[in-house]
């Protein structure tokens, strides 16, 4: 069948594997021929595509509860929805959750995915007690970070080149209420929304939505978001059926005058300098996941989300420049996200670091790629790095200069029976084994 990451670019056949248990992913494992395990197809561009696939959506069952400590063992295939729907009523919530619900457990460990709240709480792999990884020998072994340690280092963002997790035990957060309160703040310009992110580098989380077709004076002027979980209120989860985006939208619909038109409107959306609402967690942490398959706003061709992140020490003035060279090439961004980030982990190809990271949405097009082969460039003069589940068509050059423990990375595959067993497209772009 044909398969695609979320961006729907690249589209690949592939034959789709979806062993109902752990004994026929064993054998899955021990036939001929590589393969790469596969979520929910979340990753935005190819890191979960080949020509063999072992979906693991079948592993979804929970295993146990701690309630006194918040542990959670489960299989990868269960969903981030589904420990939401199960455990904010119960007043615990994810540690770390990406942009969207729609994710496993499983995918969320290979991408090392990283939340609002990277300044304090790092990343979802910080976060993991332990999880058990099937390696491509059909071995089955418990990783932690104090057993297997490097095996453990490699498999969170290893982006499933390691071996298929089976299963893995979270520590979940308390919650006293589902709702969020939040403050945004309006900033004019690039530097006011970034001195907005040191004012409150104390708060739990903060993101900003960036205008990225702004220029002169209004260069990178942006919305602050800031969130804490409220200290009173329900615990629910929203019951009502989400919105579906039944058919792809014409290819014209997202052009740089409709971009340039939504991004004023939504600017202007914030009257006052500051105000502060309360609002339910999913309309907080997952504002896209209301609109089911809104990919297809892209149209046929898809899209490819360009994330970066650049050091602290770097950060003004690199992102001044990538702002001025997008705005410059009128290719806007429908979705401009900004963050910071705190501190790197051990992980050997986890992407934070930290810095500013901005995410960004290009439809897919003939000249897109020379834009984004320039924005490769400045990334690298200022000591950043793409990031890997979102990545599509970064070069092996590269991934090799910004990603510096590749290599031992390697030493702990080639170690644990990975290589000539698990590999994606994007792995083979990347120039790993």
């Amino acid at each position: 069948m044909q398969i695609f990451g979320w961006g729907r670019y690249p589209k690949i056949d592939a034959e789709v594997n979806l062993p109902r248990d752990l004994e026929q992913a064993s054998a899955l494992i021990k036939s001929d021929g590589m393969l790469i395990p596969r979520g929910l197809g979340r990753a935005y561009g190819d890191s979960s595509l080949a020509s063999r696939v072992l979906e693991t959506t079948n592993l979804q069952f929970f295993h146990s509860f701690d309630a006194v400590n918040g542990v959670l063992s489960c299989d990868a295939g269960v969903s981030l929805f589904e420990i939401l729907k199960v455990f904010v009523p119960k007043g615990w919530f994810i540690p770390v959750s990406p942009g969207t619900r729609f994710v496993t457990v499983g995918g969320a460990i290979a991408s090392d995915v990283h939340g609002k709240n990277h300044h304090l709480d790092g990343t979802f792999g910080e976060h993991v007690i332990a999880l058990h990884l099937l390696l491509g020998n059909g071995e089955i072994l418990r990783v932690s970070p104090t057993e297997n340690t490097a095996l453990f280092h490699a498999t969170c963002g290893g982006m499933g080149l390691t071996g298929t997790i089976l299963s893995a035990s979270i520590r979940l957060m308390p919650i006293k209420s589902s709702e969020i309160i939040e403050t945004t703040i309006k900033a004019a310009n690039l530097d006011a929304v970034l001195d907005g992110f040191q004012q409150f580098d104390a708060s739990t989380y903060t993101v900003a939505w960036i205008d990225c077709l702004a220029q002169g004076e209004n260069l990178g002027r942006s919305l602050l978001m800031v969130g804490e979980h409220a200290e009173d209120g329900p615990l629910t989860v929203a019951d009502k059926n989400p919105l579906t985006m039944p058919v792809d939208a014409p290819s014209s619909l997202l052009n740089p005058f409709s971009i340039k038109a939504f991004n004023a409107l939504y600017y202007a959306k914030a009257q006052q300098g500051i105000s502060t609402r309360r609002r339910s967690f999913e309309s907080y942490f997952y504002p896209l996941d209301q609109i089911l398959q809104w990919n297809k706003l892209y149209g046929k061709a898809g899209f490819m989300q360009y994330q970066f992140v650049i050091p602290t020490s770097a950060g003004r003035e690199g992102l001044r420049q990538i702002l001025k060279t997008i705005a410059a090439s009128g290719q806007g961004s429908f979705l401009a996200v900004l963050k910071t980030f705190g501190k790197k982990n051990a992980n050997y190809l986890s992407f934070p670091i930290e810095g500013y990271t901005l995410a960004l949405d290009f439809k897919v097009t003939e000249s897109i790629f020379a834009l984004m082969d320039q924005l490769d460039q400045l990334v690298l003069q200022y000591g950043g790095r793409l990031y890997l589940a979102k990545d599509a068509r970064m070069s092996e050059a590269t991934f090799k200069t910004s990603y510096p423990n590749w290599q031992a990375f390697e030493t702990v595959r080639e170690r644990y029976h990975a290589i000539g067993k698990f590999a994606s497209l994007q792995s083979k772009r990347l120039g790993l084994a």
